[in-house]
């Protein structure tokens, strides 16, 4: 790996599995614990690291000198970027999805302060940019400069969410993973055994094409996988009360922080199944926190 790369990984810190001490999943004979990545960092956390580490390293690598991506104005993918591109010297770029306002978000205004040119884009435009998936793919690109598609979702990014997987010491039934784009759940997949189900849960509403998509991304067909569509919650970003005050209870409860946009919805919908019944009493699940707690700034929690 790149030395500037293994110098930035030093500041991490380890990724802790927490049991979920919760008398309700005792009640129903399921044991549940939670893959803390969003403890690796206060700022590249969770799946954003894990995808985003061998991208770097074949971009350092590579010699190129700008990295250009695109996201939303709270996205956890550019903000991770954003920072890492500033820790290793890289220049940074980002296509924002809609028109800039007259106060920017937080997350763009850390962007911004970190080096990363803000360019924003209507949303015609940012789809059409979602179909170019290689780093040389993007039209008009110059030499040195690397494009990263939505969240990063590429091939590499596997290699990094397969750490994550391997450094699971406990047996376990079920491992669950929140999908954006669902570059992680993919990476998840070739990692596990088929005796394993993985289980991802869509944070965006119409997501049925999340399946061809996690489907192209794995290096071998697979059986062992399913995505989960029904807890959206109106879409993407979108919250409800009964989310909100499920989050504010677990935190309560636990003192594991989650964000509303994935981790929260995945850990209301595995609550919800298990209180449903729908999971063999004595599994064991592992849950992964996907980090990106800098998103609870754009719902005032």
């Amino acid at each position: 790996m790149h030395p500037e790369l293994i110098k930035l990984e030093l500041t991490f810190k380890p990724s802790i599995l927490t049991k979920i001490d919760d008398p309700l999943l005792a009640r129903y004979e399921i044991e549940l614990w939670m893959k803390r990545d969003d403890l690796l960092h206060p700022i590249i956390s969770g799946n954003k690291w894990r995808k985003l580490k061998y991208v770097l390293d074949h971009a350092l690598s590579s010699g190129a000198d700008t990295l250009i991506s695109m996201g939303g104005a709270y996205s956890n993918h550019l903000h991770a970027l954003a920072y890492a591109g500033k820790i290793l010297g890289l220049k940074t770029a980002g296509f924002i999805r809609g028109e800039r306002t007259e106060t920017l978000t937080p997350t763009l205004t850390d962007m911004q302060n970190w080096g990363m040119e803000l360019n924003f884009i209507s949303r015609t435009d940012y789809r059409l940019l979602r179909q170019h998936k290689n780093y040389l793919d993007l039209p008009g690109l110059k030499p040195r400069q690397y494009w990263l598609p939505e969240g990063g979702a590429q091939a590499l990014a596997l290699t990094g969410v397969a750490e994550l997987v391997d450094e699971i010491d406990i047996s376990y039934d079920m491992l669950c993973v929140p999908c954006g784009t669902g570059a992680t759940l993919a990476g998840m997949i070739a990692a596990t055994p088929d005796q394993v189900s993985v289980m991802g849960f869509a944070a965006l509403k119409n997501a049925g094409f999340l399946r061809n998509d996690v489907a192209a991304l794995l290096p071998q067909p697979a059986t062992h996988w399913r995505i989960n569509l029904d807890y959206h919650f109106g879409g993407f970003a979108a919250t409800t009360p009964e989310l909100m005050a499920f989050i504010e209870g677990f935190e309560t409860k636990t003192g594991v922080a989650l964000e509303p946009v994935y981790t929260g919805k995945m850990m209301y919908a595995l609550y919800d199944l298990i209180t449903r019944h729908r999971f063999k009493p004595g599994r064991r699940i592992i849950a992964v926190h996907t980090g990106g707690l800098q998103g609870k700034r754009g719902f005032n929690i």
